[in-house]
């Protein structure tokens, strides 16, 4: 199947850098002086799985001179650039062409499917801890790297997801076809916003996160909310969410943190409003308490994050 990437970054980068050593036929795209180095250079990789490598060549442009027509369309932009690539998917897809949305923010596959009623959109989650490093290189913080995906309806499911699942394992990434996505999205939110809440309001990494202390014990009250929220929500996890979570952030370098964070930092916009303020607004739809998410949300308006 033919792949496209919109976003070259942590996420995207990986998925094309893996599926394209396997052969893969995979395009990404990517803009600036990241998308000129690996255009001239290939894609660097430094993982602390794989070792550190260079995939050469790799298949990556711009949206303006993308001119295929993708099967499966992986989604691995911000939050907040969602809105900008929906024409260009209109513009590329076939009527056959799925979409597979994998962002931190939660339902983000529902709300593409209303922008995109006449391909199939599914959701989805990615499990990884990389980010650009440079132009041109991606760092893989992690050995995890894991994508789970699946249709909202069963009733759309089609063998090409089928198909992903096989090509992403014959490129080294663990993927999972969800028989319940909204569970099991809703299951890596519980990782990703309780961390990002943690890490801003603390401003650490999550080599302090890992230690016994405020900071740990405040990631795991955040859990707790979310997973009260999935019960509220009639998708309870089927497991405890708190361990396991803290397995991953255990099992993470210290150096570890959020894009969220990073974005914060560097001045630029960050999908603040879906991982932390949004949380306090499903507390309130459902009727569940989130004292922490508000602590949260309060010193960070009162530091003038929107």
């Amino acid at each position: 199947m033919k792949y496209l990437v919109i976003g070259a970054g942590g996420t995207g980068g990986s998925i094309g850098a893996y599926m394209t050593e396997a052969g893969k036929d995979v395009t990404l795209i990517a803009r600036g002086e990241h998308l000129k180095k690996m255009q001239e250079e290939g894609l660097r990789m430094e993982t602390t799985k794989k070792g550190n490598y260079t995939v050469s060549p790799v298949k990556a442009v711009d949206m303006m001179h993308y001119d295929e027509q993708p099967d499966i369309i992986f989604v691995c932009v911000k939050g907040y650039s969602l809105e900008e690539v929906v024409p260009f998917i209109r513009r590329v897809a076939k009527e056959t062409t799925i979409v597979i949305p994998i962002l931190n923010i939660y339902g983000t596959g529902s709300r593409l499917q209303k922008e995109l009623p006449e391909l199939l959109v599914t959701d989805g989650c990615i499990y990884v801890a990389a980010q650009i490093k440079e132009p041109g290189t991606i760092w893989q913080n992690g050995d995890i790297f894991r994508i789970v995906y699946g249709v909202r309806d069963k009733e759309e499911l089609r063998p090409e997801l089928f198909e992903v699942a096989k090509d992403l394992k014959e490129s080294g990434i663990e993927g999972v076809l969800s028989d319940n996505i909204r569970r099991d999205a809703l299951q890596k939110f519980a990782y990703v916003s309780p961390m990002a809440a943690c890490g801003l309001y603390y401003h650490v990494s999550a080599g302090e996160v890992q230690k016994t202390g405020d900071p740990r014990d405040t990631f795991v009250k955040l859990m707790k909310e979310v997973d009260a929220l999935a019960v509220a929500m009639d998708v309870p996890f089927l497991i405890d969410i708190v361990t396991t979570n803290l397995q991953i952030l255990d099992s993470l370098n210290p150096t570890a943190s959020t894009s969220m964070q990073r974005d914060i930092y560097a001045g630029k916009p960050s999908e603040i409003d879906g991982l932390i303020y949004e949380v306090v607004r499903m507390g309130r739809k459902y009727g569940v308490p989130t004292p922490t998410y508000e602590m949260v949300e309060k010193k960070a308006r009162e530091d003038g994050l929107k």
